[in-house]
């Protein structure tokens, strides 16, 4: 009876604890640094969820390791609802894939809240790259293999040189960076010739000719640069790669309180205000059921790995 009693307690705790959340402020890891589009749009939901529950939510940027840092630290993270990762296909699909022995499982380490969204992102030459169209710069980089140098701030953009590369039969140098806004910078500096990247962090530099954006990894044309063209239309219609982001917290998250979450932040995606914010981000926000977030993840890793094999790139 004694241990009937304890375990029924211990029950009402935790569903008193369940119904007050969040009785503190939540804490988003996120895996790039400030100025990056993944920091912009953690810090626009975080705002409209903070004034909804009555807490600080804040944004606490973790770049490095292309995000296994901030992944792997939420994963060890209590299980409280406290502590939740803005991943992106960067940490839950691309180390898992670049990786021999990923700190983490981005399966069964994490419970999926929602799914968050898809990332524009354009590929932009420096204004002194002679090539004005895509194939001008595929058939240059063919014509001087070795002598353009691209930049990397993620795992969107590692993978999309892959397969860009491979698919176009192109040898071009390598220059990874940490995040967004220090590769964005030496590409307006001209010591890297290519990127591909967001327009949180390269739009400013394309309106003020610094830049140009050559096409664009949507399936259409992004609003932002509607005259900028998508790959698709561009020759190379095999370009498969989709950016996106979702939100986790670590694994056996109590459901009331992956519920609650899911519904803030579900409610927030849904609000005229963060849509609109969104949209000068040219991100397209996609809320889900957790469920549908976890199957959305264990495809795009499988999807991630056969990408990267087809492209030649293997564990290291």
């Amino acid at each position: 009876m004694k241990r009937i009693a304890v375990f029924v307690a211990s029950m009402l705790l935790a569903a008193s604890a369940a119904a007050q959340f969040p009785g503190k402020p939540i804490r988003i890891v996120v895996p790039f640094p400030a100025g990056s589009a993944t920091d912009t749009v953690a810090r626009i939901l975080s705002q409209s969820v903070s004034a909804a529950v009555g807490q600080p939510v804040i944004v606490d940027d973790k770049p490095g390791a292309d995000g296994a840092i901030a992944a792997a630290e939420v994963a060890k993270s209590p299980a409280d609802g406290y502590t939740l990762l803005m991943a992106t296909n960067s940490p839950m699909s691309a180390v898992p894939a670049l990786k021999k022995n990923p700190p983490y499982d981005p399966v069964a380490d994490f419970t999926p809240i929602t799914d968050i969204g898809r990332y524009t992102f354009f590929l932009y030459v420096n204004a002194g790259v002679q090539a004005k169209t895509f194939k001008e710069l595929i058939a240059y980089a063919k014509d001087n293999p070795g002598k353009l140098a691209y930049a990397t701030g993620n795992t969107t953009g590692i993978v999309s040189f892959a397969q860009m590369n491979a698919l176009a039969g192109i040898d071009m140098l390598h220059v990874p960076y940490k995040g967004e806004p220090q590769a964005i910078a030496d590409l307006v500096g001209g010591r890297v010739q290519v990127m591909w990247a967001t327009p949180t962090t390269g739009l400013a530099h394309v309106k003020d000719g610094k830049l140009r954006a050559l096409v664009t990894s949507l399936k259409t044309r992004s609003g932002l640069l509607p005259d900028v063209p998508t790959i698709y239309e561009s020759g190379m219609p095999q370009f498969t790669i989709v950016s996106w982001a979702g939100l986790y917290g670590p694994a056996k998250m109590p459901k009331d309180i992956l519920d609650r979450l899911n519904q803030e932040f579900v409610a927030a995606m849904k609000r005229p205000d963060v849509i609109a914010a969104m949209d000068k981000q040219a991100f397209a926000l996609s809320p889900s059921t957790p469920e549908q977030l976890g199957a959305h993840t264990k495809e795009q890793m499988e999807s991630y790995r056969r990408i990267l094999r087809a492209a030649g790139v293997q564990p290291e």
